[in-house]
C-alpha cells in the first residue's frame, strides 16, 4: 500500500493538505512475536490508529561491536516489520536511538560500548561518572561509533520512507534529550567533551561569543582571570550570590546548547544517509519542554517536539492517577509546544505502566486521554501499545514486556483497549477536532527562563522572589485559580510581539526579580498601545543576568516592593475581604501619582494592590500577592481583577472542582466538563463559542468520578455525549 507523505503545520497533522489526528502506538518490532504483528496491527486501526511507532535498539542489531545483525531472528527483522506495517497501512515513526531506554539493558545502546569505552560517560561536576551508561552526547569516540551505527541502520530505514513507498513518515533523534544526564545527576561536565580549559574548546567558545571581553567575564563572576580558557564551570548547588548564578546559568545554558549540537549532528547524519523526512523528538516530562529552546533553533522547520505525559509508572509519583494537578500540567506542557510552533503531541501517552502496581486503570486512562485532547492534544503515541518477550539478555527489569497495555504480550485483548478504541473512534467521528482551537478569555506570559530556572537557582537569595518560585506560583496560584473560577486560559509568548497585538483579552503577567529588558519594554509598549494586564506579585528590578534592570517599574512610578515575611495580614481586595494569605504579601510603599488604591492590609494598611490607567486606554493592575489557590475568595479576587481588565468569560460554570475547556473550528465546538476527583460532581455549564452572539445553556450536568463529559454545540444546540 501506497502512504501520501504526513506533513504538519504549527496547529495540526495532514495528509494530501487534508487535518488529521495522529493516532499512533508503541509497537516493538523486536518484542511482539512475528506471528502476531498483522493481527494486532488490524486491532490498533479498529481502535482509530494510523501510526506505528517502534525504536530500533542498537543493542539488539550489534549485540558484539562491528557485529551487525538484521533479519537473522524474528526479533531483529526490521524490514519485514516495516513490510507488514505498510501492507496494513499504517505509518510508522522509527526511532534508532542512539538511545532507547525503553527499560533495556544500557538504555539500548550496546553492553560493549558502555563497559569497554568507559571514557565516554558522562561526568558529574566533581569528575565521576553519573551512572554506567550516561554518555557524554559529543564525546568524540561515542560519536564516532553511534556515526557508525547510523550508517548501518539508516540506509535500510531509508528505503522505507513515505517518499520510497513505504510507511516511515517520521524519524525521531535519540530520545528525551539531556534526561540521561539530569535525571540521575545534573549536566554533563566531560572534560574533554566540554572542551573545559582548552583555548577553543566548546565551553571556552561559549565564554567568549556570550562576554566579548575577558573584563566583562570578570566584572560578571567576580573574577580577574588573565584567559577565557582559565574560568571552569561550578556545580548547579550552592549560594545564590551573584556570581554564582551568573555561572550556574551560563552553564544551563552552554549545556542545553550542546544538546541542541547533537540533536542536530544526528540530524545531519539522517540526512546524510538518506533519510529525507520530518526529525521528532520526545521531551522527557512537561517540565522538560522549555530545556529544547536551543534545539528548536537549530533544527529548523523539519522538526517537530512533542512531550510525554505519563501520570503512574511507580508508586513514587505524587499521584497514580490523573488529578486537576496533572491537568495542570499537561495544560503548561501543550501551550509551551503550541507556543514553539508545533501541532501539540504527546509522544509518549500512557498506555500502561512500566510496574505492575500500582495499576494503570481503564478508568484513569480515560480521563488521560480525554484531559489531553481537552486541553489541545492533536496527536499521541500510546507507550506501548502491545509488548512481548525481550530479546535474550536485553531487558533491564523484565524478560516479558508486557506493560499492562491494550494488547498483551500473549495477544489478550483487556480493558484498556476498549477504552482506547472508544477514544480512537471518537476523534474518528469528529474530524473537525484535528485542527480545532482552545478559546481563551484570558493570557498567561510564559517565561521560558522561569520555566527552566529550577536547574540552577536553587535558593532564592538576597531576592523577594526567585524565578523558580515565581514559576510555582504561576502553576499553583493565578493558572489554578483561573480553571477553579471557570476561565479559559492560554499561554502567550513573553519573547514574542505576537501577543502585544491583542488589546481585548486581558493579560496576567507573574514576574519574578528577574526579567530581560527587552521583555519588560515589551510589557510597556502593550500598555501604552491600549493593552491590558494584571501584573503579580512584584515588579522585577534585574534582567536575565541579574544586572540592575527597572523599566517597567520605572515606567509605572512605583518605589519599591518588601515582603510581609511572616506577619500576619488581612488582605482586602477588589472587594474581597480577608483573601488568605498562603504564600507572602508584597508591599508597596506607595502608589503612583493617578493610581487607584484597589487592595490593603487591613491590620497595618499597607498597600498590596492598585490599579493605573494610560492615556491610549491600556490599564495595569498591580498585585502584590503570592498565593496558593484554596479558598473561594482567591477565584473571586481574580475573577474581579480580571474583571475590571475587560474579561469577557467564554464559559460559565457553577463547580470550582470541574474544570472546563471550550474547543471550537468553524461552526463546530466542543465543550469539555473535567472531573478528576474521586467524588461525583455536578455543575451547570454554559458557554459563547466564537461563532456565537450570546451565552448558550449547555445544561445541568452529573459527573462521576474521574471523567471527561463532551458537550457537542453546533447551530446554538447542546447535547451531551
Amino acid at each position: 500500500m501506497s502512504l501520501a507523505p504526513l506533513h504538519f503545520d504549527h496547529n495540526c497533522y495532514r495528509v494530501n493538505g487534508q487535518p488529521v489526528y495522529l493516532n499512533s502506538g508503541e509497537f516493538h518490532y523486536f518484542r511482539v512475536p512475528k506471528p502476531d504483528w498483522r493481527q494486532r496491527m488490524e486491532l490498533f486501526k479498529q481502535a482509530g490508529g494510523n501510526c506505528l511507532a517502534t525504536y530500533v535498539p542498537w543493542v539488539i542489531h550489534e549485540p558484539q561491536e562491528g557485529n551487525f545483525v538484521f533479519g537473522t531472528e524474528p526479533f531483529n527483522d526490521l524490514e519485514s516489520f516495516l513490510v507488514t506495517a505498510n501492507q496494513a497501512g499504517l505509518y510508522v515513526i522509527a526511532r534508532p536511538g542512539p538511545y532507547q531506554y525503553s527499560e533495556l539493558l544500557y538504555a539500548g545502546l550496546p553492553h560493549w560500548l558502555c563497559e569497554e569505552y568507559s571514557e565516554i560517560l558522562a561526568r558529574d561536576a566533581g569528575g565521576q561518572v553519573i551512572n554506567p551508561y550516561s554518555v557524554s552526547y559529543l564525546h568524540p569516540l561515542f560519536l564516532n561509533k553511534a556515526r557508525r551505527w547510523f550508517d548501518r541502520v539508516c540506509p535500510i530505514l531509508a528505503r522505507y520512507t513515505v517518499n520510497q513507498g513505504g510507511p516511515i513518515a517520521f524519524v525521531q533523534v535519540d530520545n528525551e534529550l539531556a534526561g540521561m544526564h539530569l535525571w540521575f545527576s545534573g549536566p554533563d561536565y566531560h572534560p574533554e567533551t566540554m572542551g573545559f580549559g582548552q583555548p577553543d574548546g566548546r565551553f571556552t567558545r561559549f565564554l567568549r561569543h556570550r562576554y566579548g571581553s575577558l573584563s566583562a567575564l570578570n566584572q560578571a563572576y567576580g573574577m580577574e582571570k588573565t584567559s577565557f580558557e582559565e574560568v571552569l564551570p561550578i556545580a548547579m548547588q550552592g549560594s545564590s550570590s551573584l556570581p554564582e548564578l551568573r555561572r550556574r546559568k551560563d552553564y544551563i545554558d552552554f549545556y542545553l546548547g550542546t544538546v541542541a549540537e547533537y540533536a542536530r549532528t544526528l540530524a545531519d547524519w539522517l540526512a546524510e544517509d538518506g533519510l529525507d523526512l520530518p526529525i521528532i523528538h520526545n521531551s522527557g516530562n512537561p517540565e522538560m519542554n522549555a530545556l529544547f529552546k536551543e534545539t528548536n533553533a537549530v533544527m529548523g522547520k523539519n522538526f517537530i517536539l512533542g512531550s510525554d505525559h505519563y501520570y503512574n509508572l511507580d508508586q513514587n509519583w505524587p499521584q497514580n492517577n490523573p488529578t486537576p494537578q496533572y491537568a495542570r500540567r499537561v495544560f503548561t506542557s501543550l501551550e509551551m509546544l503550541r507556543l514553539m510552533g508545533f501541532p501539540p503531541t504527546v509522544f509518549e501517552m500512557p498506555g500502561g505502566s512500566a510496574s505492575h502496581w500500582p495499576p494503570v486503570t481503564p478508568e484513569d486512562a480515560r480521563a488521560c486521554y480525554l484531559t489531553n485532547l481537552a486541553l489541545g492534544m492533536k496527536g499521541h503515541n500510546y507507550y506501548i501499545f502491545t509488548g512481548g518477550p525481550n530479546p535474550p539478555g536485553t531487558g533491564a527489569n523484565t524478560d516479558l514486556y508486557d506493560y499492562g497495555a491494550g494488547i498483551g504480550a500473549n495477544g489478550e485483548i483487556r480493558p484498556l483497549y476498549q477504552v482506547q478504541k472508544e477514544f480512537g473512534v471518537f476523534i474518528q467521528d469528529h474530524p473537525w477536532l484535528a485542527e480545532a482551537r482552545r478559546e481563551a478569555d484570558c493570557r498567561f506570559t510564559l517565561d521560558w527562563q522561569q520555566a527552566r530556572s529550577y536547574l540552577y537557582w536553587q535558593e532564592r537569595g538576597e531576592f523577594l522572589l526567585s524565578s523558580p518560585q515565581a514559576w510555582k506560583f504561576m502553576q499553583e496560584g493565578p493558572l489554578t485559580t483561573a480553571f477553579c473560577a471557570g476561565l479559559s486560559p492560554i499561554f502567550c509568548d513573553l519573547e514574542s510581539d505576537d501577543w502585544t497585538r491583542d488589546l481585548g483579552t486581558p493579560v496576567v503577567i507573574t514576574a519574578s526579580t528577574a526579567m530581560p529588558a527587552v521583555q519588560q519594554e515589551r510589557i510597556i509598549s502593550f500598555l501604552q498601545n491600549g493593552g491590558k494586564a494584571l501584573v503579580a506579585p512584584l515588579l522585577p528590578e534585574y534582567d536575565e543576568n541579574w544586572q540592575p534592570c527597572s523599566r517597567l517599574r520605572d515606567f509605572l512610578g512605583v518605589g519599591r516592593q518588601y515582603s510581609s515575611g511572616k506577619t500576619p495580614t488581612r488582605l482586602n481586595i477588589a472587594g474581597v475581604s480577608n483573601v488568605n494569605n498562603s504564600g507572602q504579601a508584597f508591599f508597596w510603599t506607595a502608589a503612583p501619582d493617578g493610581a487607584e488604591v484597589i487592595g490593603t492590609d487591613e491590620r497595618s494598611g499597607a498597600l498590596v494592590a492598585w490599579a493605573v490607567c494610560f492615556a491610549g486606554g491600556g490599564e495595569a493592575v498591580l498585585l502584590g500577592l503570592q498565593w496558593l489557590q484554596g479558598m473561594s475568595e482567591h477565584a473571586w479576587m481574580f475573577s474581579s481583577l480580571l474583571g475590571r481588565l475587560g474579561l469577557k468569560p467564554k464559559v460559565k460554570c457553577s463547580n470550582p472542582n470541574v474544570w472546563t475547556s471550550l474547543l471550537t473550528s468553524g461552526d463546530h465546538s466542543m465543550l469539555f466538563l473535567l472531573n478528576l476527583l474521586s467524588a461525583p460532581m455536578t455543575a451547570e455549564v454554559a458557554c459563547q463559542p466564537a461563532w456565537s452572539a450570546e451565552m448558550i445553556d449547555a445544561g445541568l450536568h452529573q459527573l462521576a468520578p474521574m471523567t471527561v463529559s463532551m458537550i457537542e454545540i453546533g447551530n446554538g444546540t447542546g447535547y451531551a455525549i
